[in-house]
């Protein structure tokens, strides 16, 4: 399994074989089944998480009991809280696996350890957090300033692998609309 992240970062950085071996025995693997939550809110969020296979969802509750999608991820994704990881603090959110999946992880002091002997892994981990605070501006920007259909094409068109792999009312909660507009958006296209 460590195969699939070992080709999905030497397609990011230049890293060694040695260095990958680090790597591989800084880490583990865990499977998940379908419906299996890898954080609950309350825990403390302390491992980097790269989605081998499958799919997953942060998550959290309103006051109403609502449950708000924040985020997916797919095969070659990363998942994460990473407020509670940056601060260990409990985390307010969830997070499941929306269909049998495995996950390669690495505690969080393996991981720092990481970022601080081998350069690739840290220029790695920076131009990530940068991709990941990109892709939050886009999403911020598009809540309040696009239409409904504009969200919804725009998520179908950017976000395929994702759009086909998840229920319609997550997808729904994602975009911040109701189940209802959804399904209108739907039948008018």
């Amino acid at each position: 399994m460590f195969e699939i992240f070992e080709k999905y970062i030497s397609q990011k950085v230049e890293i060694s074989s040695e260095e990958l071996k680090i790597v591989q025995e800084a880490s583990s693997i865990r499977k998940l089944r379908k419906g299996q939550s890898i954080l609950h809110e309350g825990e403390v969020w302390a491992i980097t998480c790269f989605i081998a296979s499958g799919c997953f969802r942060l998550y959290r509750y309103d006051k109403e009991g609502t449950d708000h999608t924040a985020r997916f991820g797919i095969q070659n994704w990363w998942i994460s809280d990473q407020e509670s990881y940056n601060h260990q603090k409990p985390s307010e959110y969830n997070i499941e696996a929306l269909a049998a999946s495995t996950v390669i992880v690495w505690p969080k002091q393996a991981w720092d350890n990481l970022l601080v002997t081998i350069p690739a892994m840290r220029k790695f981990n920076e131009e990530l957090l940068a991709r990941g605070y990109e892709a939050s501006q886009r999403r911020i920007f598009s809540l309040i300033s696009h239409t409904a259909s504009e969200k919804y094409l725009d998520f179908q068109q950017t976000y395929p692998g994702v759009f086909n792999s998840v229920p319609l009312h997550m997808v729904a909660s994602y975009l911040g609309i109701s189940r209802e507009t959804l399904s209108r958006i739907r039948a008018n296209l």
